[in-house]
């Protein structure tokens, strides 16, 4: 019991290290927090520093999200929560107030250790959205399609781990650009869950 609460308090301070905040910090005298829509992530570094800094960023954050299911060891449903609280602290980190990222990144790494198919399949997800230059709509799709996919490929317990962890990312999606506009907070937040934007709001005549 108490090496299960030592593993979750690790992974999620683990996670909550706001890596590509730090670099961006580092190298750019910029606060990723004030770039884009304030999401402290891969894309907003690529943006400020570019793509040597996101690569070592990336690295940073797969690896925190692989500590916490490493240290669970050989118990599942251990590995499966690491995961989901290093993407949460992540997601809202503890350092920048609450701000952070998407948590595709330490994802990657948790399920790197527990189950390696699904890090392939959400990169795949990741490659073709950039591709068709559609990166929120594919990884929506992709995130409920994992656990079917690890149902078939590598057994329930795999499955389950992919729901725990994937839960947090789709919340952030809806949650992660600030306050839901009013009114239609119902259709922001089905935009933004399949979308990961606000693009709608801009769409939309206003009143006259």
């Amino acid at each position: 019991m108490m090496w299960g609460t030592l593993v979750l308090i690790v992974a999620f301070a683990a996670g909550a290290v706001p890596f590509s905040y730090m670099i961006a910090q580092s190298l750019a005298r910029t606060d990723l927090r004030q770039v884009g829509t304030g999401t402290v992530s891969g894309t907003s570094l690529y943006h400020v520093t570019g793509f040597i800094p996101l690569v070592v960023g990336g690295l940073c954050d797969v690896g925190k999200g692989a500590l916490g299911p490493f240290l669970a060891g050989d118990r599942w449903l251990l590995m499966a929560f690491a995961g989901a609280v290093s993407v949460i602290g992540h997601n809202w980190s503890m350092f920048l107030n609450g701000a952070g990222g998407r948590g595709l990144s330490p994802a990657l790494g948790a399920f790197a250790v527990i189950a390696w198919p699904a890090a392939l399949f959400l990169l795949g997800g990741l490659a073709l959205g950039r591709i068709l230059r559609h990166t929120g709509l594919v990884v929506f799709i992709t995130m409920p399609a994992l656990p079917p996919f690890l149902l078939l490929v590598a057994g329930g317990q795999a499955a389950i781990a992919s729901t725990v962890i994937i839960v947090p990312i789709l919340i952030k999606r809806v949650l992660g650009n600030g306050p839901l506009p009013t009114p239609n907070r119902l259709k922001a937040a089905a935009h933004r869950l399949v979308f990961d934007n606000d693009s709608w709001v801009s769409a939309t005549p206003s009143n006259p």
